[in-house]
């Protein structure tokens, strides 16, 4: 369970999400993406956002003007870059000119600590190099800039040859850095190994009023265990990103390595009960991101705290310490029971008390609902990963929902070959809300695409709220192959506002008619949440 003891030491967060993240593959911020992510992780409380390279292209020289307009509350933004180049003075550098262009506090250059990286990738003799983080940092440091220097290459520097990667620190040191940021860049070194060596740096450097960071990568998926135990070893700052994107296989996760820090270890590292905001805010940048969470992401992921088997269930009922390593809302998250064949019925009654606390085991329409649960399941239908259905299933049984709409149609044409390349379908709808009907129509790049297009241009006319609902997946699974073509289909649909993430599943053997079940469901999941929410904020 989480540490009742206050660890006196803080550790600073230095997020690297809209920098090394964006480096990831199939990561592309706007600016507007950048805004947004940099006020989430400011409202969180990060200590560091490394925003981007100003010198590197017009997007971030644009983020860098517009950024000027947000006053953070509790983050400090820091501009990115390299040391000089070789052969030029650093007043002829172009990029660290844009570096106080930006004018940011505070500034983030990556020099070279690895003397075979500097002979045979930047091609400059050993004495240049340190004279290149020397001059680098030493000019920023005159021109009113806070330096952190990362060492890139750190480790496998020191490993190779650790008089010179000590070195490459000590020029920094001398040239005015506040912060000595050790990279594992290749993301290859075991945790037994991060915390000798950074024992001794820490033993050499920190008596001069130098912070020593951690930033790492994960190839070995050692990013968290090498970042947690250099804390330990003594470091002072831990460079990540906040869901773990980043180039290869990604970055030290942010949003693992804080709880692992304020619960498990004491530490402080955001302001105080901001780690409640851990989930919601990182299901916020991934949404931005475009990108989808990882289910089973420790902490935040939606199955973080997921329990399936009968066992467990009913022992987690009893006490959560049986089966749960701390309190999910701690984290922002919660504890989910999963419907299966092997949950029992301990957890369907646990699941019912959600939404009527008086429901107890021996109550009719608890037996009821088991019932109908179990007729469902056996038509093919899977509650397991479909949270949605199965709570618009309970709330019709207690009498908790009321339909948004009426439909009193669907139509769905085809093209093939398709006229226009990245449209071949066709759907037009008419539904009624409350006695007023609305005819849509709408495309899209399959018969599912264009349905939701069509019901989403419908129903936003009377809930505006559905525009925030994007579909992140969609599985069709065939239950019945020997049926053939006429086999019976489950389709599972999982949503997102952006905040919130819910599954939907429908049953039918034919698959329009299974998807429109499953996407009526995630829209009608969606409108009574935001009913409660409103209910609830006026109580």
């Amino acid at each position: 369970m989480e540490n009742t003891e206050k660890n006196e030491r803080t550790v600073e967060i230095f997020d690297s999400t809209l920098r090394d993240g964006a480096q990831g593959e199939g990561i592309s911020f706007s600016v507007q993406d950048k805004l947004n992510i940099v006020k989430t992780l400011d409202e969180l409380g990060i200590s560091y956002i490394e925003a981007g390279n100003p010198g590197s292209n017009p997007k971030d020289l644009e983020f860098f003007q517009e950024v000027k307009k947000i006053k953070l509350q509790n983050a400090r933004l820091v501009a990115f870059g390299a040391t000089r180049r070789k052969d030029i003075s650093v007043e002829s550098d172009v990029n660290l000119q844009s570096l106080l262009v930006a004018e940011t506090s505070h500034v983030a250059i990556f020099g070279k600590s690895w003397d075979f990286q500097v002979r045979e990738i930047l091609k400059a003799s050993l004495e240049e190099n340190l004279s290149m983080i020397y001059e680098t940092v030493a000019f920023l440091t005159k021109n009113n800039r806070k330096v952190i220097f990362d060492a890139e290459h750190f480790f496998d520097g020191y490993k190779a040859n650790p008089e010179y990667a000590l070195m490459s620190l000590k020029s920094a040191v001398k040239g005015g850095a506040i912060c000595l940021s050790l990279c594992d860049t290749n993301g290859g070194t075991m945790p037994s190994q991060i915390k000798e060596i950074v024992e001794k740096v820490v033993k050499e450097f920190t008596p001069e009023g130098v912070t020593i960071g951690i930033h790492t990568h994960n190839d070995t998926g050692m990013a968290v265990a090498n970042s947690v135990i250099a804390v330990e070893a003594g470091a002072g700052q831990v460079q990540g990103t906040f869901i773990g994107i980043g180039e290869r296989t990604g970055n030290a996760n942010l949003s693992t390595i804080i709880p692992n820090l304020e619960l498990k270890l004491g530490y402080k590292c955001l302001p105080e009960g901001n780690i409640r905001l851990l989930t919601p805010y990182a299901r916020r940048i991934a949404e931005i991101a475009n990108v989808t969470l990882e289910e089973t992401m420790p902490y935040v992921g939606q199955t973080a705290f997921a329990h399936k088997a009968g066992m467990h269930i009913d022992a987690v009922t009893k006490n959560t310490t049986a089966y749960e390593h701390v309190s999910p809302e701690l984290v922002g998250n919660e504890r989910v029971f999963l419907m299966s064949e092997v949950a029992g019925r301990s957890m369907i009654i646990e699941k019912i008390k959600k939404f009527d606390k008086t429901i107890t085991k021996d109550s009719p329409v608890a037996a009821a609902i088991i019932q109908q649960v179990k007729e469902l399941e056996h038509e093919g239908y899977q509650f397991e990963g479909a949270d949605g259905s199965f709570e618009l299933l309970v709330r019709k049984a207690i009498g908790k929902y009321q339909p948004f709409f009426k439909l009193h149609y669907y139509k769905i044409l085809g093209e093939q070959p398709p006229l226009d390349k990245s449209l071949c379908s066709f759907a037009q709808l008419k539904i009624e809300v409350d006695g007023k009907e609305e005819i849509t129509a709408g495309e899209g790049d399959g018969p599912v695409h264009a349905l939701d297009v069509a019901l989403r241009k419908a129903l936003e006319h009377f809930f505006p709220a559905v525009a925030d609902i994007r579909l992140t997946d969609y599985k069709v699974r065939v239950l019945d192959s020997k049926s053939a073509t006429a086999a019976r289909v489950r389709v599972l649909i999982e949503s997102t506002d952006g905040i919130d993430q819910w599954a939907t599943v429908g049953v039918s053997p034919d698959v329009m008619a299974a998807s429109w079940q499953a996407l009526v469901d995630s829209f009608e999941y969606k409108l009574i949440k935001d009913v409660e929410k409103k209910f609830k904020a006026y109580l």
